[in-house]
């Protein structure tokens, strides 16, 4: 959508909440107007950036009732985001057919991910839940010019709210069907004074649910919701053109596993068929999805003239995770897992942005990251075969980047940026089978290793946009994205010795044609992009049979990590937003999207034409109907209907027809009074249908399991907020 839902200017992304009179004269705005954005590092608006992007206000995210950033998957044109196997904050995005479903250690998401500026290395805690934020952008197409590391996909850039120069906050309680009880606030405002430099903001939330489905064999909740999180910033200004800027965040995840359906018999389990329920289970397992996630950034914004902006961000981030997936779902020990994993990583960031109101201007960068990522997965089969895959992953990466606009006359711009990245992979892999359930007698290495590899890129751009008129612009871009490659961290190096050398990395060359257009007096935005990408080395998690008897039947296997080769992605997208009369307002997003290897090469074999893309669904698109109206105490009504669909997916690398989704619709509604200056209520609905869906599924016939996991149930809540 272009722009989410935004009425009129007062409606632009802001600091500060805005006042129930403001919002009274948004309800009767008769034109639109585009959000501030900041996707090319500097601030414009959505209509004149030459980039597929789609904003959302925090007003937008109230009124779409998002949660986490899973809930923007179908309001943004080409995007699959969801939480990833077991766990609930752990993600997996993609854009445009590009992303990464593998959450271990050995690599890397994708999408990029950006807390206020910060890029989130790793997927664990990285499905960031919603609260007190100012907006967030999706970026779609390779970014690597401007944004951190391994943006080959996109970028999705969430930024909390400011700080504010009065005193102000809001407290907000929700309540829903399966026992939800959420609970978030904010304050923020000057210290000591209104003159004193000083301002600060903390923001809290507590979410919780009791769960979709049971565990039958202890009694215990399946796919409950406990998070609690809380951020704090703390600035300090002298002047207007100094100020360092403290922000903390803390996420902790003690949400309980997440269901998995049976979706046919396991041969090696008669006696437990398949369960009616998609969310219920019967394991034997622990209870156990835990990620600790927090973070620390300073950021210093220094402007020592008019034209020129020096920022500078340090900022380190960590996460611990302890997770149980247990793939069979009964209490036998068929095939259980266990895994903790552990993140550290320090980022370093100089920027410098120049304009000085002529012809040119730009911005150039230095970039620095070194992450250390590892931990444990421990395989118990049949509770006879015991193995686990410790060990860890050191990045080293610097990278240097320019992106400049040039004004080649009063029309027509030219913008070029290049990326150069140079990456140190250092990975420590020690791999074992065990005699006993415990994991404390060894009885083989099937891999041991320390080795190290660098990658090195330019990912250069360019565009060109034109303005026909002043409310239509047409732009053409070419880009490369780049992601580093690195080594498997399951291998099996004595079975399958190529297991333990490092996989190549990936690119994508990007080839886009878009327009940003606004018509009949601004009440119609409507924003076109097609692009077609030659996609190669693409990297793929999937499962490698193993033969340990020699007879000639795998009758084992491992997680294998591989390039599979060359593809050929082409879309068209269309996001509108149009406002017939004052009260009401259209809305959404229609996606092609055509993903096809061109070579995948499987054990000296070209099969391209038998494979196809993970996540990545031909068709989609969102509708979201909204009627607004003044009312006379000076509050204001909104009703909205949504309706969002996708085509086919295969959500895996395993063509399993019984996981492959078929094409599905959903339908979301909501009310939202603003009853006058301080209070608000609303009444939110989602899955209205109740529509079965699954997100991702696991098909590994040497443990006859064949899982599904599915999307969220029908869910209505009502919540209250106070704003001051």
């Amino acid at each position: 959508m272009i722009g989410v839902l935004l009425a009129s200017g007062p409606v632009l992304a802001q600091d500060a909440p805005q006042p129930a009179s403001t919002a009274g004269k948004a309800a009767a705005a008769t034109n639109l107007d585009s959000i501030v954005v900041t996707a090319r590092k500097r601030e414009e608006t959505l209509q004149e950036v030459p980039v597929a992007v789609t904003a959302f206000t925090s007003e937008a995210l109230d009124k779409l009732n998002v949660q986490d950033i899973s809930a923007l998957g179908p309001q943004v044109p080409n995007m699959t985001i969801y939480a990833a196997r077991g766990a609930s904050s752990t993600v997996t995005a993609y854009i445009r057919g590009v992303g990464q479903s593998d959450p271990t250690w050995g690599s890397d998401p994708g999408v990029g991910i950006y807390l206020d500026d910060v890029y989130i290395a790793r997927p664990q805690g990285a499905l960031l839940d919603v609260f007190d934020v100012s907006r967030i952008e999706v970026l779609r197409g390779p970014q690597g010019t401007l944004y951190g590391k391994n943006t080959i996909g996109g970028a999705i850039k969430y930024i909390s709210r400011g700080l504010p120069t009065e005193t102000e906050g809001f407290a907000q309680i929700t309540v829903g069907n399966y026992s939800q009880l959420d609970a978030k606030a904010a304050i923020g405002g000057p210290i000591g004074g209104a003159d004193s430099g000083l301002r600060a903001r903390v923001a809290v939330a507590s979410l919780n649910n009791d769960g979709f489905g049971e565990n039958t064999f202890n009694g215990q909740p399946v796919s409950d919701k406990q998070i609690s999180a809380a951020r704090f910033n703390l600035a300090a200004y002298a002047g207007d053109d100094f100020d360092v800027q403290f922000a903390l965040d803390w996420t902790d995840d003690k949400s309980g596993m997440r269901g998995s359906k049976m979706l046919a018999p396991n041969p090696f389990l008669p006696g437990y068929p398949p369960m009616d329920s998609r969310y219920d289970i019967r394991s034997g397992m622990r209870n156990l999805n835990n990620v600790e996630s927090k973070g620390a950034s300073a950021t210093v914004n220094w402007r020592p003239n008019e034209d020129v902006a020096v920022k500078y961000v340090i900022a380190k981030r960590e996460s611990d995770s302890q997770g149980n997936v247990d793939f069979d779902t009964t209490p036998v020990k068929l095939a259980d897992v266990s895994g903790t994993y552990d993140d550290n990583q320090v980022s370093n960031e100089l920027q410098l942005n120049y304009d000085a109101g002529g012809r040119v201007r730009g911005v150039v960068g230095l970039y620095q990251f070194k992450g250390e990522a590892g931990g444990q997965i421990q395989n118990n089969y049949f509770s006879v075969q015991f193995a686990d895959n410790q060990g860890k992953v050191l990045t080293d990466s610097i990278a240097l980047y320019a992106d400049w606009t040039f004004d080649l006359t009063n029309k027509l711009k030219l913008d070029v940026g290049a990326r150069y990245t140079d990456e140190d992979k250092r990975a420590i892999v020690l791999n074992r089978l065990y005699a006993d359930p415990g994991f404390t007698r060894p009885v083989a290495v099937t891999a041991d290793f320390d080795k190290k590899t660098n990658f090195s890129n330019v990912s250069p751009k360019v565009s060109l946009d034109y303005q026909i008129t002043p409310d239509v612009m047409v732009y053409g871009l070419a880009t490369r994205g780049f992601k580093s490659g690195g080594y498997n961290i399951r291998a099996n190096a004595v079975a399958v010795p190529r297991s333990a050398e490092p996989f190549d990395d990936e690119t994508v060359d990007s080839f886009e044609i878009g327009s940003k257009m606004g018509f009949f007096d601004q009440r119609l935005f409507l924003n076109l992009s097609a692009f077609h990408n030659k996609y190669k080395d693409i990297q793929l998690s999937v499962f490698t049979g193993i033969d340990t008897n020699g007879d000639g039947i795998d009758d084992s296997f491992f997680g294998d990590f591989t390039n599979a080769g060359k593809g050929t992605v082409n879309g068209l997208e269309i996001e509108y937003q149009y406002l017939p009369t004052k009260h009401w307002l259209i809305s959404g997003n229609l996606a092609w999207l055509d993903a096809k290897y061109d070579e995948y090469m499987d054990r000296g074999i070209n099969v391209a034409k038998q494979m196809k893309f993970t996540n990545a669904p031909e068709y989609s698109g969102a509708v979201n109907l909204e009627y607004r109206t003044d009312l006379a105490n000076g509050g204001n009504l909104s009703a909205r209907v949504s309706y969002s669909y996708q085509s086919e997916v295969w959500p895996t690398t395993d063509l399993s027809p019984v996981i492959r989704q078929g094409g599905y619709g959903l339908v979301n509604a909501g009310v939202v009074w603003r009853v006058d200056d301080a209070w608000t209520l609303s009444l939110q609905g989602t899955n209205l249908a109740d529509k079965e869906y699954r997100t991702t599924g696991y098909n590994i016939p040497a443990v006859g399991t064949l899982i599904g996991f599915y999307g969220a149930p029908r869910q209505y809540s009502l919540s209250a907020r106070y704003d001051f």
